[in-house]
């Protein structure tokens, strides 16, 4: 995962409480930016310091050496702060390009569930959409806006919810897809939104039957991500290394990931 520095050449405003920014990437075969529709960076504000305070966004466009994020600005975040204040010739570091969506040959039919902060990745799928794969979208937005961002084909069904969730109450994620009924077939389902959310889409999928090859499930962020970062921060370490055992006993990353979300959860985070 290398590292470039970029510089902002664009703003935008493309839907209510979003920017979208372009940015120049200086090394672009150094970032390696990830192909898959829900590619990803890692921004960092001191574009020094990859180390520094920074946020992950999607990929929105990526064309040769510029890519678009799209920067969701309702909080009082530091990539919300950063967002609102960003002008042309600012710069900013890259680094972590990466993604998760990968649906195996045998999908029929695709399940995507998002809330605000996984809104353009989803807008990206299905702008990119795997031939002959019908998609059930479940999302949870903050304003009715936010759902014509998603290209709505024929082939799209959208279960949506308003002004729930994405900090502003309790979600309704969980409960939307449990409350599904799924179409016949082999399906595949990406997430991204909140990571309690996420943790109960994924124990819902594995209960039903669904396989660890079936679900890209990703926790965006949390809910009172302080206090969890404070309460992380004294068992990093030990719980890490269920993640280094997984990966040193041939897990896949997908395995070693979920077993280190199930160690977060038995200490309760």
């Amino acid at each position: 995962m290398g590292h470039s520095p970029a510089t902002v050449v664009h703003v935008g405003t493309p839907a209510p409480m979003f920017r979208r920014i372009g940015l120049d990437i200086e090394d672009p075969e150094a970032l390696q930016v990830a192909p898959g529709p829900d590619s990803a960076v890692g921004v960092y504000f001191s574009p020094g310091d990859p180390a520094g305070q920074g946020r992950n966004y999607t990929v929105r466009r990526h064309r040769g050496a510029r890519i678009e994020i799209d920067v969701f600005v309702q909080s009082d975040g530091p990539g919300a702060t950063w967002a609102r204040t960003a002008r042309e010739g600012q710069r900013v570091g890259l680094d972590h390009a990466r993604s998760w969506y990968r649906p195996p040959a045998s999908t029929r039919w695709q399940l995507l569930v998002c809330d605000v902060a996984g809104l353009p990745a989803a807008t990206r799928i299905l702008e990119e959409p795997a031939p002959g794969t019908s998609v059930v979208v479940v999302a949870e937005v903050l304003d009715e806006a936010h759902l014509k961002c998603l290209r709505v084909r024929a082939d799209v069904t959208v279960v949506s919810s308003v002004g729930t969730g994405n900090g502003a109450g309790p979600s309704r994620l969980a409960a939307m897809v449990q409350g599904l009924t799924l179409p016949q077939g082999p399906g595949y389902c990406w997430f991204g939104g909140e990571a309690a959310q996420s943790r109960m889409v994924r124990r819902h999928l594995r209960d039903t039957g669904w396989s660890i090859d079936q679900t890209d499930i990703t926790g965006y962020w949390r809910w009172n991500s302080e206090e969890w970062d404070a309460r992380y921060a004294l068992v990093a370490d030990t719980l890490f290394k269920s993640y280094q055992r997984a990966v040193a006993a041939g897990r896949s990353e997908k395995a070693a990931a979920e077993e280190f979300d199930e160690a977060l959860e038995r200490e309760g985070l």
